[in-house]
C-alpha cells in the first residue's frame, strides 16, 4: 500500500532534505513540503472537505515550522484531523520532548540529523495506526476529516464598528437554525458579552488557561449555558487577567470548543494580542468588520498587512463586512475592497442605531426585534456564511455563500 506523506517544514534545506529522504522509503509519496503552519491546516482541510481518503496518511513536522511552534501545531493537527499519523522532527530526542510530542499526539520522534532507519520506522507505525483508526472509522465520501464545527472570528477594524453586536447576532442565528453554538468573548481586556447578553457569571476564558488538557467536563464548568441556547464563554472582569489567556492557551480552548459545538463564533475585539491572534489564525472566516468611513477603511488597511505580516491570515483569506452602510456614503463596499485587499460579504448592514438602542441600553441584544432591518441584515449575513439558514427567522431559507447576490445592507452596530 502506498502511503502518501505531507512534510511540513520552514527551512527551505530543511525541507529538501526531509523530501529527498522520505521519497527513499519504500512505497512512500511524499508530497511537496509545505512552508508553514498556516499552509498545512488549510491544505488538510481542503483534502478533509473532499473526503477522509484524500487526506495523507503521516504529516511530518520539522521543529523549524511557524508562525504556529512545532509542538503545538502537532496537538491542533490531531485535534482537527484525528485520521491522520503525525511524526515530529527534532534535533532534541531527550525524555522531555519525547513525552511532551506524546502527549500533543504525535506518532512518533525522529531526531536530527536525519537516519533513514528510523525515519522508515516511524513513519511506518505512524501510517500503520493512520489505517487501523480509518478502517474503525469507516472512512468514506461522507465521513468528516476532523472533530467539531466551523469557527467564524469576528474582529473589528477599529473601536466602535459593531464587532461585538455582530458576533452576537452570528452567535443567535447559528443557535436558531439548530446548530449548537458557542459565543466566545475573546477581547480580553474590555470585553462586552455578558453587559450585551444581560449575563453574571463568575468563570470566564482564564479558568482555562492553566489547564493542559481540557476534558470536556472542565470546559462545561467554564461555559456559561445562557437562556438562548447558546455556549457563553466569556471574557474576565477583570482585564488585567486577560495577559494570562496565551497564544498556546487560546489554541487549545478553540480547538476544544470545536470538537463540542458545531458553530463556534469568537469575538476578538480591535486590539490584537497571542490569543485572539491565534483564533484568527485557527478561524474557517476571518470576519473583519469596518465601516464606510475613511478612517475606518485606513484602520481595516492596517490590520490586514499586520496579519499579513505576522503571517496570520492572507487578506484575500479575509472577509470584510461593511456596518452602517447607506446608498448616500462615498465609500461603497467595492471601494473597500479595493483599498484592502479583502473580499468583502454581498450582505452589508444598514445604519440603524435607532432600532438597536433599546435591546442595546436594557443589555438584552437577544430580544431585538425581528422586523429590525439590522437583524435582518446580521442574520442574512450567517446565512451567506453557512451558519444559518433562516435569515429573518420566518423559515423563508436563507442564501448561502454560493447564493444569489443579496439586496440587504450591513448591520448598524455599535
Amino acid at each position: 500500500m502506498t502511503t502518501r506523506i505531507l512534510p511540513a517544514a520552514g527551512d527551505p534545506e530543511a525541507a529538501r532534505s526531509l523530501t529527498t529522504l522520505l521519497s527513499q522509503l519504500p512505497d512512500a509519496e511524499p508530497a511537496p513540503p509545505v512552508p508553514d503552519s498556516t499552509t498545512l491546516l488549510d491544505t488538510l482541510a481542503r483534502l478533509a472537505g473532499e473526503s477522509v481518503g484524500e487526506l495523507p496518511e503521516v504529516v511530518v513536522v520539522h521543529e523549524r515550522i511557524g508562525p504556529v511552534p512545532a509542538l503545538d501545531l502537532v496537538r491542533e493537527t490531531v485535534l482537527r484531523f484525528p485520521a491522520v499519523g503525525v511524526v515530529l522532527v527534532s534535533a532534541d530526542a531527550g525524555p522531555q520532548l519525547f513525552q511532551a510530542a506524546m502527549d500533543a499526539g504525535a506518532r512518533g520522534l525522529v531526531a536530527l540529523p536525519l537516519n533513514y532507519e528510523e525515519l522508515s520506522a516511524r513513519v511506518q507505525g505512524a501510517a500503520q495506526w493512520a489505517a487501523g483508526v480509518r478502517r474503525h472509522l469507516g472512512a468514506g465520501p461522507e465521513t468528516p476529516g476532523g472533530p467539531g464545527g466551523t469557527v467564524v472570528s469576528v474582529t473589528g477594524a477599529k473601536g466602535g464598528v459593531g464587532t461585538t453586536v455582530t458576533a452576537v447576532q452570528l452567535a443567535l442565528a447559528a443557535r436558531a437554525s439548530g446548530r449548537s453554538t458557542a459565543l466566545v468573548d475573546m477581547d480580553l481586556q474590555s470585553g462586552d458579552i455578558a453587559s450585551y447578553l444581560d449575563v453574571q457569571f463568575r468563570r470566564s476564558v482564564v479558568d482555562l488557561a492553566q489547564i493542559n488538557d481540557i476534558s470536556p467536563r472542565v470546559l462545561q464548568d467554564a461555559v456559561c449555558d445562557h437562556a438562548t441556547g447558546l455556549g457563553l464563554l466569556l471574557a474576565p472582569a477583570d482585564g488585567e487577567r486577560g495577559e494570562e489567556v496565551t497564544d498556546r492557551a487560546a489554541r487549545q480552548i478553540v480547538s476544544s470548543l470545536r470538537t463540542r459545538y458545531e458553530v463556534v463564533v469568537i469575538d476578538c475585539g480591535t486590539q490584537m494580542n497571542g490569543a485572539n491572534a491565534a483564533a484568527v489564525e485557527m478561524s474557517d472566516t476571518a470576519l473583519m468588520v469596518t465601516t464606510p468611513d475613511v478612517v475606518a477603511v485606513r484602520a481595516a488597511k492596517r490590520l490586514v498587512r499586520l496579519w499579513d505580516r505576522l503571517q496570520i491570515r492572507k487578506a484575500e483569506e479575509t472577509l470584510t463586512l461593511v456596518n452602517r452602510h447607506t446608498r448616500a456614503t462615498e465609500i461603497q463596499p467595492p471601494l473597500v475592497e479595493r483599498i484592502t485587499g479583502t473580499r468583502v460579504a454581498r450582505t452589508a448592514v444598514p445604519a440603524g442605531f435607532k432600532e438597536l438602542q433599546p435591546a442595546v441600553d436594557a443589555g438584552r441584544l437577544q430580544d431585538l426585534d425581528h422586523r429590525s432591518s439590522v437583524k435582518q441584515a446580521l442574520w442574512a449575513l450567517a446565512a451567506e456564511l453557512g451558519l444559518a439558514g433562516d435569515p429573518a427567522g420566518t423559515g423563508t431559507p436563507g442564501r448561502g455563500a454560493r447564493g444569489g447576490r443579496s439586496r440587504s445592507t450591513a448591520t448598524g452596530a455599535r
